[in-house]
């Protein structure tokens, strides 16, 4: 539950190793939360695959409790039992964060079709299941927040990054559809639209205009959730820059730079 204060109590990280989903959290970490469940691949290995830089990040930031939660995208037959799990090791959740998924690059995805299908499912399939999952937990418990990261790319797709843009469509739509079947049960969802975020992750995509800093995105959820928003832009303008974009015709969209 959150604290005497109202502030965030207890964090779920799907995705424990995401850079936006670290910068997310130790931002409720430094508002307040206390615990934190970073579910990732191979969370609880001791070596190098593990969570333990991301761990010892929040453990500076202020959190008192860390815990790994192996989680993988794929294993979609278990994503119910991950949910559980976290349950046990931090008890009630305030926020979830679905921060998993893969970038890619699409002219390797074009020469490789079955490398794309499986960017595509762990960048969209694998979060209905875990999603589902998280949305029934919060309607039983009758509170907390599923933070999605979808992405501008979702809202209307480029032929540049095709297979990541139309995955991410696919994982904003089914977060809207969610927040309105959670609508009156006291739980809720709220999506992030990103654009361009330097990041490993994206570092052979070159910069987009009106780019974020993961710090700027953790700040822009914190304040999310403050006030109650259903879809953050990050930076705002976004919002007003990909209302024009939706109008713009078919023809003139295929013309956009690659």
């Amino acid at each position: 539950m959150r604290n005497a204060v109202g502030a965030v109590d207890t964090v779920l990280l799907l995705g424990g190793r995401s850079e936006i989903g670290v910068a997310i959290a130790e931002r409720l970490v430094r508002g307040g939360a206390r615990t934190v469940v970073l579910a990732a691949r191979g969370a609880s290995d001791e070596g190098a695959g593990g969570v333990k830089e991301q761990a010892d990040r929040l453990r500076a930031a202020g959190a008192a409790q860390v815990h790994p939660l192996d989680f993988d995208a794929a294993d979609t037959a278990g994503h119910e039992g991950a949910v559980a799990s976290a349950v046990e090791l931090a008890g009630d959740l305030d926020v979830v964060v679905d921060a998993f998924g893969v970038l890619g690059d699409q002219a390797a995805f074009e020469a490789d079709p079955a490398s794309a299908a499986d960017a595509a499912a762990a960048t969209f399939t694998g979060h209905v299941s875990a999603d589902l999952a998280v949305a029934a937990r919060l309607r039983e418990q009758g509170h907390g927040t599923l933070v999605v990261v979808s992405s501008v790319a979702g809202v209307r797709v480029r032929r540049a990054n095709l297979v990541y843009g139309a995955a991410k469509a696919g994982l904003d739509g089914l977060a809207q559809g969610l927040g309105d079947a959670l609508h009156g049960t006291g739980a809720r969802v709220m999506v992030v639209r990103p654009g361009y975020v330097p990041t490993k992750m994206s570092r052979h995509v070159s910069a987009a205009p009106f780019p974020a800093t993961t710090e700027q995105v953790a700040a822009a959820v914190a304040e999310g959730l403050r006030t109650g928003r259903e879809v953050v832009w990050v930076p705002s303008v976004l919002r007003y820059v990909f209302t024009g974009m939706r109008l713009l015709p078919r023809s003139m969209w295929r013309r956009l730079p690659r």
